[in-house]
Order: structure tokens, then C-alpha cells, then sequence
């Protein structure tokens, strides 16, 4: 997995715990020894096909379909050459399918969930330079799923409680139970972040170069996208624990996979695939950095343009936005607004009906509403954390052209009557968005060029540049330094409006 800092002001940790009742004992594709697994391959199919609607879910799949046949057909090349392709391979690995997908998130990352599922973002798209560094990220995911890391993990801890980074927030603070309260996917984030060691992400290091180089890739190149990686760290200023401890260090990774792939070089495998060409080609006109369409905040106000609707939010709380919910908190972390579409129901009553249907959750009082010439239903309710502290809900639900919202705001119970106003002015004000300069914006995307003329990188870099895309992030882009020579006729990546 390359899991870059998450600099999306996450909140608040979900602690889950993975308990697997039996193992099983099965040949490893890759070593051909019998070990023990957390789950049987069979298992792991299943468990990968159902978290990844989950995560199709929760993270959006970026809109070319284009691109994602060609990232596609590039897995597939790789996967060819993996142990999961391979003549003496046993058949229930031969015969999976595998599945190869764009993620519409600007963070740079690629990970796998076990049994074929394949991930990159189009963040990460946007920092490659050419299909070779694509084929060494997809081969090292590959490579996990080949390794079985995740069921590997998954028995090695299966004794005590596994805490593991959810998506849902609340579940440190207040002890709600993440899966019925807030209603995400609670598999595939466990699965998602679930750590591997570092012996296996050097393994799937080592596995992504031999995959890349049997396929004639020059898996050297692999080494300048772990420098981007060391210098979006860098620039962040933070990192995920989970990076710190089970990663090798991006510097040591920019020297091992030039030494792997010499090896495979040693071994007669020519490796004189690049393609920048076809790669910059496929990714001119992607969406860069976050896409305003699908939701900006601007003075205290969210704005989902491409949705046509706004809400306050309460002044000095960080707002989330994700695909499937939009997260709201206050500083002190003890009270939550969660806002989401409600797929389910086809009236603000029901909606709120459907939620206080829950087990462990006590409606105490609802009635109709019109705001903003919106029909909507509101109603409190409490519910009980797990260390026994005594919550309060408000629920809102609001019917607006065409689909359902539902907002559900709580706080300990002590503390609701010193939020309650703070929630009701965030639903109540739900309405049409209206301005046309919203309606129109338009995201940021690169547009990839070859250069005319010779000269500093910086020298080709926008003086005002949208949003608040800075110049060093253009050369991190670009791989490159801002003082670095480029040559004429050389690729280049320039986000504009």
C-alpha cells in the first residue's frame, strides 16, 4: 500500500476489533510453501468483491472511462507475469478475476484488497511520468494480494483487540457503534487500513519490480515516484503513524528498486518499456488537486455546485467532505454533523424514521417542517455509548430536487442543549444554490504539453496558478526541482482552469 498523510483534517478514530474465529492452512502463490491464513482464498474473494462496493462507495470512481481501461490493460499486463499467472500456478489463484480501478480522490495512493481488487487514485496519476512507473505500482499491489498480506495480518492478530483506523467518525469520542449509527462500510476500512509489515511491503516492493521487468518495463524508474512521495511528505509536514512504522523510508526505496530491477536485468529480462508518450497522453485533462464541483466551503458556507444546494456550518468546526458524507466537527471533538444523500427513503419523514428504527436508538419526539420552501422532518432521539454515557441526537431530513438529505448531529447528552442551536441553524438553512459564479466553477486540471524551448522548470510554471496549488507542488508534480534544466521538447504537467 502507498498510503501518503491524509491531509483532510481526519478527526476521530474508529477502534474496531477484526476477530477471525479459525485459519486455514494453504500454499502461498508465491513461495509455494504451505502457511497459515486468517481467511482461505475462497474467503478472500468474498470478502474483497463485498468491500469493494464499500469502497467504490465511499471514495467515488473517477469519471473517464478511458483512462480506466487503460489502467486496466496495464494490470493486466502486469498480472500476467505475477505467481497468480504463472504455468505451475494452482487454479483457484489462475482463475480469479481481477479488478482494476480510478479512484476520484486527489490524494496520491494505490492499495488492494484481497482477492483482485486493485486501487489507484487520481491523485497518484497525476505525480506519475510514464507507464512504467504505473506498471512498479501496480505490479507492488498485485504483489500484495499475490502474498495474501491482508490475511497474513488479519491471523497474526486475530488474539486481542486489533485497533484499526476507520472512516466513520465518532467512535473514539462517543463509542457508537459505526456501522449501524453512521451507516459505513466497516469490512473495507478495516481491511483498508489494515497495516502490513514492513517485510511486506518490501516483499511487494521486490514483487512489483519482478512483475514490471518480466513484462520488458523499465522498473528502474519506479524510483522517481518514491522521491514525489518523500517530497509531498516533506512539504505536508505529517505523516500517518501506519507510514512511520511499517514503510520503508521513501529514500531507501529510491535506492532498492533501481538495484532489484539490475537484478532482473542480470537475469535477461530487457527493460526498455517507458511510454511517456501514451502515459501523458491518457492523462491530460485530469482532475487535479480537489474538485469544487463536488463540494468547497467558503466563509463558513458548503457549496456542492454540480448538486446545486448550501448550508452553513458552525463557525470554527472543520468540515470533511468525502464522497458519501460530508463530516463536520468542533474543535473539542465532542460534538458530530453528519450530512448524506439518503438513497433509501423517498421522504424526509421516512428517512428520519428509517434511522430511529435502529436498535439502541430512542426516538423522543418529530414533526414536520418547511424551510426555505423545502419539506423537511426533524426529530431528537438518545441513544447509549459504550462506556454507558447517555447521547442526544438530532436528525433532520429534507427533500430537495429530487433526492433525500439527512443530517445527524449529536453530543453527549450534558451537552446538547449547548449545540442544539448550532445544529438547527446548519439544517434549517439547507436550500437552492443560486449564484451563477458558483454553479459555473469549473476543477483544476493538468495540461500536459511538450515543452518549445529550453529552460528552468520554474521559468514554465503559471505566475498565478488556481486555487492554492503552489509551485513547489507543480514541481513535485513534475518530478522535478523547480531550478532543474528542462530540455526542449520534454513532457510537462501545468494545472489550469
Amino acid at each position: 500500500m502507498f498510503n501518503l498523510p491524509r491531509i483532510q483534517n481526519a478527526v476521530l478514530i474508529l477502534l474496531m476489533g477484526l476477530l477471525v474465529s479459525f485459519c486455514t492452512v494453504q500454499r502461498s502463490p508465491v513461495t509455494g510453501n504451505k502457511r497459515a491464513y486468517g481467511y482461505s482464498w475462497e474467503q478472500e474473494v468474498q470478502i474483497g468483491k463485498k468491500s469493494d462496493k464499500q469502497i467504490q462507495q465511499q471514495y467515488g470512481v473517477y469519471q473517464d472511462e478511458s483512462l480506466q481501461q487503460y489502467i486496466k490493460r496495464i494490470g493486466k499486463k502486469v498480472l500476467s507475469k505475477s505467481h497468480l499467472r504463472r504455468e505451475d500456478t494452482p487454479a483457484k489463484y489462475k482463475n480469479t478475476e481481477f479488478h482494476f480501478r480510478v479512484l476520484n480522490s486527489e490524494i496520491p495512493n494505490a492499495f488492494a484488497l484481497p482477492g483482485g481488487y486493485v486501487y489507484v487514485t487520481r491523485g497518484l496519476l497525476a505525480h506519475l511520468e510514464n507507464e512504467a512507473q504505473l506498471a512498479v505500482v501496480l505490479g507492488h499491489e498485485i504483489g500484495h494480494v499475490a502474498a495474501r498480506h491482508a490475511s497474513q495480518r488479519a491471523l497474526e492478530q486475530q488474539v486481542g483487540q486489533l485497533a484499526l483506523v476507520g472512516g466513520a467518525v465518532g467512535g473514539e469520542i462517543l463509542g457508537l457503534p459505526g456501522g449501524d449509527i453512521l451507516q459505513l462500510g466497516s469490512q473495507a476500512a478495516q481491511l483498508l487500513f489494515l497495516s502490513y509489515s514492513r517485510d511486506d511491503e518490501r516483499e511487494s516492493d521486490r514483487l512489483g519490480v519482478e512483475y514490471a521487468a518480466m513484462e520488458h518495463y523499465d522498473a528502474a524508474r519506479g524510483a522517481g515516484f518514491f522521491s514525489a512521495l518523500e517530497r509531498i511528505s516533506e512539504q505536508s509536514g505529517q505523516s500517518l503513524p501506519a507510514w512511520q512504522s511499517t514503510h520503508p523510508d521513501p529514500g531507501e526505496r529510491q535506492n532498492t528498486i533501481p538495484r532489484l530491477a539490475q537484478k532482473w536485468k542480470e537475469k535477461g529480462y530487457e527493460q526498455n518499456i517507458v511510454d511517456t508518450d501514451q502515459y501523458m497522453q491518457k492523462i491530460d485533462g485530469l482532475v487535479y488537486g480537489k474538485n469544487p464541483r463536488e463540494g468547497f466551503t467558503r466563509n463558513g458556507v458548503f457549496y456542492h455546485p454540480e448538486l446545486k444546494f448550501q448550508f452553513p456550518y458552525p463557525r470554527g468546526w472543520k468540515l470533511i467532505n468525502q464522497t458519501s458524507v460530508v463530516q463536520m466537527v468542533n474543535d473539542d471533538q465532542n460534538a458530530i454533523i453528519l450530512f448524506q444523500i439518503d438513497a433509501k427513503n423517498d421522504s424526509p419523514r421516512a428517512s428520519v424514521k428509517e434511522f430511529l428504527s435502529q436498535d439502541g436508538v430512542e426516538g423522543i419526539a418529530g414533526n414536520d417542517l418547511s424551510n426555505n420552501g423545502l419539506n423537511a422532518y426533524e426529530a431528537t432521539a438518545k441513544a447509549q455509548a459504550k462506556g454507558g454515557a447517555d447521547v442526544k441526537l438530532y436528525l433532520y431530513s429534507v427533500a430537495y430536487d429530487g433526492n433525500v438529505y439527512r443530517y445527524v448531529a449529536y453530543t453527549l447528552a450534558d451537552q446538547f442543549d449547548s449545540y442544539s442551536d448550532e445544529f438547527k441553524r446548519t439544517t434549517s438553512n439547507f436550500r437552492k444554490l443560486a449564484d451563477r459564479s458558483i454553479l459555473n466553477i469549473q476543477p483544476v486540471r493538468l495540461q500536459v504539453s511538450r515543452t518549445n524551448r529550453s529552460g528552468t522548470f520554474d521559468s514554465f510554471v503559471p505566475e498565478n496558478l488556481p486555487m492554492d496549488i503552489t509551485e513547489q507542488d507543480v514541481a513535485i508534480t513534475n518530478q522535478v526541482q523547480l531550478n532543474e534544466k528542462v530540455s526542449s521538447g520534454q513532457w510537462i504537467k501545468i494545472p489550469q482552469k
